[in-house]
């Protein structure tokens, strides 16, 4: 206890250095020879040069583009979707195939998930919604008159997730912390009367999830999460609250999903018991036999659902970052894979309330994120929107091309190889080149449509190298464990051996590599620029981790102990001095190259004091760091206007890394 509230006293103290570094305005500040401050509405920019107009038009282009997202089925056979017609993503219906997006909700906030009841009439929905990122999610209720009513159903500065609507079209069930602000408990709330949510299953200072709701609406599977690779389920009676395991033997598998079986006693899920990828099973509770519903398969069973009469199954297999859909038909015996989609991400696969049709999102490197359907009685693809590309070329957009590096270590006798994927632009080389690292850690970059990446490419001229580090999820349980707890520098090793890889490469500029990150991404980026900046020029940290024993100290509760899981336990004095050894912050005399770091001030998950105590302890050693803030944002920026500044402000740093004295970046196409 005495050691956290040193950690809670330092990082205050803290805090208010580093408000006084960015106050700016002050004489003592100016005479100090302060950084340049600005506030632009709810941004604040230190030490950034200012803004490039050109720079700015010349991204507007990209940033122009928007993406379609399914989200729902509604009960007339028209669809809810997420899009953007302004600021941020809202609730969209769409009627028909590439019918018109009627717009439902409208928030300054982004609305991203909405579910539809599987039964009734009418077009009511439920959706979640958060206040400037602080990721507290309160849920509501769309009444789907016509009025466009809406009714909320939560309050409270407490976060709520994953609704599940149950047959009977009133009740939902989902998960929220507002009774100790640790756990995550069951509720169930009828949206047809006024009545407050009710407990029905506390979660113990655990993280439960509600999945489905049994046939008959008496029971609720349920979702125990401990980590990636531990997680059991239970079946929770919704009268009584009481909760029954599914397997009671305790073995500790990874669950990534699961759902009741139509046929009412069986249930379906996907877990990695019997190898390294996580596979689709088909489990009886009563007799405790499991079967394997999908052949064996060196990758990921990553999304699945099963039709209303049982007879579709559809599942979504991760290949190396491809996403790819096979649809059994049990009845006629046959895998049907329908042709047509791009060659990127599919998710959010979910079949129609009379089981005959499929919808999904899909997007690839060359193509924005779009909702299809799989009509499985014609055996048709049919595409519902057709996302904007504001402006730019299709056919000039860089694809995503796979390689594989080798890695400092061995794995069976043989160097272990690390999977990118590499966007180059059309022009002859060398290229400066960026590295983009993911965040997680437990996350895979996968190829998909991202406008900043076309940029960086097509008008910078830049290459983007984007790992697939040790601790990646996508390519077995066991790699996805090489970078837990003190193995935490290996995967930052995999960054110095794709340094050495891009020196061996003559279509690329060894001498302009430069490294960008978010979150667990942005801990990497300072990482690496701390352990090989005789290599690279500089580096973006995105709302990262900068001292690992702060950070823990410092995020929410309910997230305190699963990173724990990952990262060690900082209230153990051994791996509390390794986590601080190996901590950016403590490193930072290694430093020597610019940094730019962005934050929302709203974060839950990574405080703003990270980023903040990086900042002052950069510039208190002399060195180059610009810092981006956002008062209306959390982990990211989802507001376009504050990723406007934030795109255009790193494509500002990014220009400058690539200048070589005397010769200005090579601009592509120019």
């Amino acid at each position: 206890m005495l050691a956290s509230n040193l950690v809670y006293r330092a990082l205050a103290a803290l805090m208010s250095a580093c408000v006084l570094l960015s106050a700016g305005t002050s004489a003592q500040a100016q005479q100090a020879g302060a950084p340049p401050h600005q506030e632009h509405g709810n941004l604040v920019l230190e030490g950034i040069p200012p803004l490039d107009a050109a720079m700015g038009a010349r991204l507007e282009r990209y940033q122009q583009s928007r993406q379609a997202t399914f989200l729902d089925w509604q009960a007339d056979g028209s669809m809810l979707v997420s899009t953007r017609f302004g600021d941020v993503e809202q609730v969209h219906r769409v009627a028909a195939p590439l019918a018109m997006r009627e717009q439902l909700t409208f928030s300054r906030d982004p609305v991203s998930l909405a579910r539809a009841p599987r039964t009734g009439s009418g077009n009511g929905f439920v959706f979640l919604k958060d206040r400037d990122g602080d990721e507290n999610s309160q849920l509501y209720y769309y009444g789907g008159s016509g009025s466009g009513s809406v009714r909320q159903l939560t309050t409270g500065s407490f976060l709520h997730g994953n609704p599940i609507w149950a047959n009977d079209g009133k009740r939902v069930a989902f998960h929220g912390n507002e009774r100790d602000g640790v756990s995550y408990d069951v509720y169930v709330v009828d949206v047809t009367t006024a009545a407050a949510p009710r407990l029905v299953v506390g979660g113990q200072q655990d993280t439960w999830y509600p999945l489905d709701w049994s046939a008959d609406d008496r029971k609720l599977l349920l979702w125990k999460y401990v980590s990636i690779n531990e997680s059991y389920l239970y079946i929770a009676d919704v009268a009584t609250g009481s909760v029954t395991p599914v397997d009671e033997s305790g073995r500790k598998i990874g669950i990534r999903s699961a759902k009741f079986a139509p046929d009412g006693r069986g249930i379906y899920l996907i877990s990695d018991e019997e190898g390294e990828f996580a596979q689709l099973r088909y489990l009886d509770p009563v007799s405790h036999e499991v079967r394997k519903v999908t052949p064996d398969l060196q990758w990921d069973v990553e999304d699945f659902d099963v039709s209303v009469d049982g007879r579709y199954i559809a599942y979504v297999v991760n290949e190396d970052g491809h996403s790819r859909l096979t649809v059994l038909d049990s009845q006629r015996k046959l895998e049907l894979a329908p042709p047509g989609l791009p060659d990127g991400q599919i998710s959010n696969v979910r079949f129609d309330h009379a089981g005959k049709r499929l919808a999904m999102s899909a997007d690839s490197a060359q193509a924005p994120r779009d909702v299809y359907v799989y009509d499985l009685a014609r055996g048709a693809l049919e595409r519902w929107t057709r996302s904007e590309l504001g402006g730019l070329d299709p056919n000039a957009a860089a694809p995503a091309e796979l390689v594989h590096y080798p890695t400092w270590d061995r794995v069976n006798g043989r160097q272990r190889m690390i999977s990118a994927y590499v966007y180059r632009p059309r022009n002859p080389g060398p290229f400066p080149v960026v590295i983009s690292i993911h965040g997680g850690p437990e996350a895979q970059y996968r190829p998909g449509w991202d406008p900043f990446v076309q940029f960086l490419v097509n008008d910078l001229g830049y290459a983007v190298i984007a790992p697939n580090v040790r601790g990646s999820s996508g390519y077995g349980k066991s790699f996805l464990k090489l970078d837990n707890g003190v193995l935490r520098e290996d995967a930052v090793r995999d960054i110095g051996s794709l340094l050495f890889w891009i020196g061996l490469q003559p279509a690329f500029d060894r001498d302009h590599v430069s490294v960008m990150g978010g979150s667990y991404g942005g801990y990497m980026a300072l990482a690496s620029v701390a352990a090989y900046g005789d290599r690279l020029r500089g580096g973006i940290d995105v709302v990262g981790i900068s001292n690992f024993a702060s950070f823990l100290g410092g995020t929410s509760a309910y997230r305190r102990d699963l990173r724990r899981e990952e990262y060690g336990d900082e209230r153990d004095p051994k791996m509390r001095v390794f986590l601080n050894r190996i901590s950016p912050l403590t490193n930072v005399a290694s430093i020597r190259r610019p940094l730019l770091v962005v934050q929302g001030m709203n974060d839950p998950r990574v405080p703003a004091t990270e980023s903040q105590q990086m900042v002052w302890r950069i510039r208190l050693k002399g060195g180059e760091a610009w810092y981006l803030a956002a008062k209306d944002e959390g982990h990211g920026f989802r507001k376009k206007a504050n990723q406007d500044v934030y795109l255009q402000t790193a494509a500002m740093f990014l220009s400058k890394l690539a200048e070589t004295p005397g010769r200005p970046v090579q601009q592509a196409g120019k």
